[in-house]
């Protein structure tokens, strides 16, 4: 059994995967060792384990799980079943890099879009050589209705809430036009560049905000839940296979 820890900007998550398979998660706002811990006494047979923290984190957790297994930190030097081409591997996100492995082992030998839809908005492309090229950067949702709110002096803070609006006939349905309708024009129109120069494309989905767009969005996508997981599973497995 595989033990995965992703330490993200929202969300911190355990996880634990059997022959790939995901069998349980557990979400946090804030990880402890207590949880930690209170997880690995849940699963007692977890001999591997993979750390992926886009955050500070404290040296305590990762000398506890090299006590405990198997245990690795992604970073820019972790091996990987795909090749890294991105210009500067030590500022890539470690999410970033994970979605796009899974995207690879998701559709191999595939040119694949991996869009993630969470605190910000992320695109990676990975081609059918398995080559990770790099890809885009945005606001997510929650994101852009904040930034409005506190770059001007008189918008308000408006909740996300699923709904169609194109002309806002006020100031909150303006802004939930701009940023809804924006963020699904936005994720459309950098798809169908791509889809130029690669119109074999596999567009992968995933992310908190996945079900929002995945009812909106008029192009042929595939989704896939917690794809950082998978893509951390991936490379968790390929460092155990290759030094058994």
């Amino acid at each position: 059994m595989n033990l995965i820890i992703d330490l993200g900007n929202t969300n911190q998550k355990l996880a634990l995967f059997e022959n790939d398979v995901l069998t349980d998660l557990q979400q946090f706002p804030l990880l402890t060792m207590k949880s930690i811990r209170d997880f690995m006494v849940l699963h007692p047979g977890i001999e591997n384990a993979i750390l992926s923290s886009v955050i500070p984190h404290r040296i305590s957790l990762t000398r506890y799980l090299a006590s405990v297994c198997k245990f690795i930190e992604l970073d820019e030097n972790t091996k990987i079943p795909v090749t890294n081409l991105y210009r500067t591997p030590k500022t890539l996100g470690k999410d970033r890099l994970a979605a796009a492995v899974a995207g690879n082992s998701r559709f191999p030998g595939n040119n694949v879009l991996v869009i993630n839809t969470g605190t910000c908005i992320t695109y990676d492309f990975i081609n059918a050589e398995a080559e990770y090229l790099g890809g885009s950067i945005s606001p997510g949702i929650l994101m852009r209705f904040h930034a409005l709110h506190t770059f001007t002096g008189k918008l308000p803070l408006v909740s996300f809430h699923e709904q169609e609006i194109l002309t806002g006939t006020d100031t909150r349905e303006s802004i939930l036009s701009g940023v809804l309708t924006g963020a699904v024009a936005e994720i459309e129109g950098i798809t169908a560049r791509y889809l130029e120069s690669y119109p074999d494309l596999k567009v992968l989905l995933s992310g908190g905000d996945q079900n929002y767009f995945d009812k909106r969005l008029k192009i042929s996508i595939f989704a896939q839940s917690n794809i950082v997981l998978h893509g951390l599973q991936q490379i968790l497995a390929f460092n155990v296979n290759s030094n058994p």
